[in-house]
């Protein structure tokens, strides 16, 4: 055979320093060398190889959790392809510029009108919506509607300075009203929760109204549990005070998840424009609408709930274009997607999926429970959501040890105490969506149950910092 001699160490020198400019896993590009990692907070001097770039931030990405296995989150993790293809034809058309993109215009207008029809407006021809950014845009957009309706009721009341106007609504709504309540200067009137009630009181929000209440915030579907609020209580509640004070206070359903899910799966429950007092309603298309993210509603049940004068006109970008919104440019991919899956799945469709995503959240819920160690909150029986602390004979181990032990074999599952007066619950929330399949649960479980042993033999909790424990906060 062919005898090789070993080059010289001045060959051998040269060639470690070639291999090191041009590494095999990088490119033959000076400027896109992997000898050393390009900044990380200020731009680069030059330019380097797309491929490289690519390669760089894919890499640096792979440490990201997996989103499939990500039970914390509410927001959709998988769609068809099919769904992904029109997205990419739709992610340089700019949403506002309804001028030069009629036909995205046109599909935004249908699925309004087809929201209109699911949550029994009555009169869809003239109910009144948006598309949004996601339901905390849609919340901001829904509170300034109701204040300013608030204003013009008090503006002969109140004239010049006026009084500080109040919402009503549970201790446990998302932080999107507590930033609405800061950022159009509302006092927020929060109903706590009191023992197994984890939402709102439809009597202690009544109590906590006056004058000044621009409107009470019933939530279908807590981001804490899972629970649906009362909303036809709320509403009933409501209707009493304004027999016997002459208050008139409209509610604002905060649907960012129940919103698609009830309209098919509890067909027989009044929580929407049924109830004459609801006068707006929002969801997040990127939740239980079954979309990527970030795409929400806002509908109102006539064009009175909704002031004229917060909707500005604009034609500098051609045409004569109506815009209600915080912000001005936005793709299109995400509501053409929207409409995608409104014609893909249908009414049928949709009561498939949020079925069998129901049926999973309540049979995990189960054999969590058959553990013994657990407490089940909620069940998975209204959101495909469901809420589980420690048994109260469990004293060695916290739901912050089974989220960090969880987080080991990738499963993010979060875990927080809830707010006032319940601070001294502490709890595990799973968030079952499409794409979540029995399977992908029967594997949590038998995760779970594999590290029971381990923490059962724990001599107390060791998660003393808790914020560490987890990476998902309220």
């Amino acid at each position: 055979m062919a005898l090789h001699k070993g080059g010289t160490r001045r060959e051998e020198s040269e060639e470690r320093r070639r291999l090191s400019l041009n590494p095999f896993y990088g490119e033959a590009d000076p400027v896109g060398s992997m000898t050393s990692a390009p900044p990380k907070h200020r731009l680069p001097d030059g330019p380097m190889a797309p491929a490289t770039a690519c390669q760089l931030v894919h890499d640096e990405l792979m440490l990201d959790g997996n989103s499939r296995l990500n039970l914390a989150t509410f927001v959709t993790t998988w769609m068809e392809p099919e769904a992904a293809v029109l997205m990419a034809e739709c992610r340089d058309k700019n949403m506002i510029d309804k001028d030069e993109y009629p036909r995205t215009a046109e599909l935004e207008r249908r699925c309004v009108a087809m929201l209109a029809d699911l949550w029994h407006a009555p009169d869809p021809a003239t109910t009144v919506g948006c598309s949004t950014t996601g339901s905390s845009e849609a919340c901001m957009l829904a509170g300034m509607a109701l204040k300013r309706r608030w204003t013009k009721r008090n503006a002969d009341r109140y004239p010049g300075a006026g009084a500080r106007p109040n919402l009503v609504m549970g201790v446990n709504v998302q932080v999107c009203w507590d930033k609405f309540c800061n950022f159009w200067e509302v006092e927020p009137r929060l109903v706590p929760m009191e023992g197994d009630r984890f939402h709102i009181d439809p009597q202690a929000a009544v109590d906590l109204c006056d004058e000044n209440t621009i409107g009470v915030v019933a939530i279908l579907g807590s981001t804490f549990d899972g629970s649906y609020e009362p909303v036809g209580e709320v509403c009933a509640a409501l209707d009493a005070l304004k027999e016997r004070t002459g208050l008139d206070i409209p509610v604002h359903v905060d649907g960012a998840s129940g919103a698609m899910v009830a309209p098919f799966v509890d067909e027989d429950l009044v929580w929407d424009f049924r109830l004459p007092r609801v006068s707006s309603i929002n969801t997040s298309g990127h939740k239980y609408g079954l979309v990527y993210p970030g795409v929400g509603w806002a509908l109102w049940r006539s064009p009175d709930d909704l002031p004229e004068e917060l909707v500005f006109r604009v034609n500098y970008l051609g045409g004569d274009m109506p815009t209600f919104a915080l912000n001005f440019s936005r793709p299109g991919a995400q509501v053409v997607a929207q409409y995608y899956t409104f014609l893909r799945l249908g009414r049928e469709g949709y009561r498939a999926v949020q079925q069998t995503t129901r049926d999973v959240a309540r049979s995990m819920a189960e054999k969590i429970d058959a553990l013994g160690d657990f407490r089940l909150l909620t069940r998975g029986d209204q959101l495909p959501v469901f809420a589980v602390t420690t048994a109260p004979d469990v004293k060695n181990f916290d739901v912050f040890d089974v989220a960090r032990r969880l987080r080991e074999d990738g499963w993010l599952v979060p875990a927080y105490t809830f707010p006032p007066n319940r601070e001294d619950l502490s709890v595990l929330r799973f968030v079952c969506r499409n794409g979540f399949s029995a399977d992908l649960a029967e594997l949590l479980v038998e995760d779970l149950k594999r590290a029971m042993p381990e923490l059962r033999a724990q001599s107390a909790p060791l998660s003393r910092d808790k914020a560490a424990a987890t990476g998902f906060h309220h």
